[in-house]
């Protein structure tokens, strides 16, 4: 069985290009979100990164249009210049990394997300589609994540790496500012003054008290 470890070896290191796959419905793209990323690139030697903005996520309803969220996304990840923003029509997880047919890509996760991995649409053909790469901060339960990996066929293909902890979600934003209350520091600058411009989420409800990436992704691209 795999280890809960920031001990996992560096995969990326003598391979060809290597390429990450992270997204979610980016409802709005926050500073949890970029620094994840941001950490992933350094973690995995990461090429390029393609962050996919989820157009209809089954798990729940957006409060913006696709191509709204398409543009928030491409601000916040703009100052990483591996990452490449774009929509993603697919709902499911493996049904996306089907699409894209990449060649062994690192699909990024947030502990809480993976811990949910055996609930996902086929999890062990997502893990022949590609490695999963999980982002884990102090606090996390350790025993969850390991009571997954004991019960996957390729423990192997999971990695995990530390992030500093971001305690934010896009629910908690959504609803900051639907109550006119500051969200500096919370998005990226760009996206802030965006969501200020467009007069984003002034009515929606309010957060259910989850932490960060608690809310946003699932299944790291693509909800089950």
């Amino acid at each position: 069985m795999g280890t809960v470890s920031a001990t996992t070896p560096r995969w990326g290191v003598g391979r060809g290009m290597s390429v990450g796959v992270f997204g979610g419905a980016f409802d709005p793209p926050h500073v949890g979100h970029v620094e994840l990323a941001r950490r992933a690139i350094e973690r995995f030697d990461l090429d390029r990164l393609l962050v996919r903005v989820v157009e209809e996520p089954g798990h729940k309803p957006v409060s913006t249009a696709p191509q709204i969220r398409l543009f928030l996304a491409e601000l916040a990840f703009a100052p990483l210049e591996e990452a490449e923003v774009s929509l993603d029509p697919f709902p499911r997880t493996v049904d996306s990394l089907e699409a894209l047919g990449l060649d062994d890509p690192v699909f990024l996760v947030g502990a809480d997300e993976f811990a949910d991995l055996l609930g996902w649409k086929e999890p062990e053909r997502v893990l022949e589609l590609a490695r999963i790469g999980v982002a884990t901060r102090p606090g996390v339960d350790r025993d969850r994540l390991e009571a997954v990996l004991a019960r996957l066929g390729r423990p192997e293909q999971v990695a995990f790496f530390e992030i500093d902890p971001v305690p934010v979600s896009s629910s908690e934003i959504r609803a900051r500012a639907a109550a006119g209350d500051p969200i500096h520091g919370l998005v990226p600058p760009a996206v802030e003054a965006e969501i200020a411009r467009l007069e984003l989420y002034r009515d929606v409800d309010r957060p259910e008290g989850r932490g960060m990436l608690r809310d946003d992704p699932i299944e790291g691209t693509t909800p089950t």
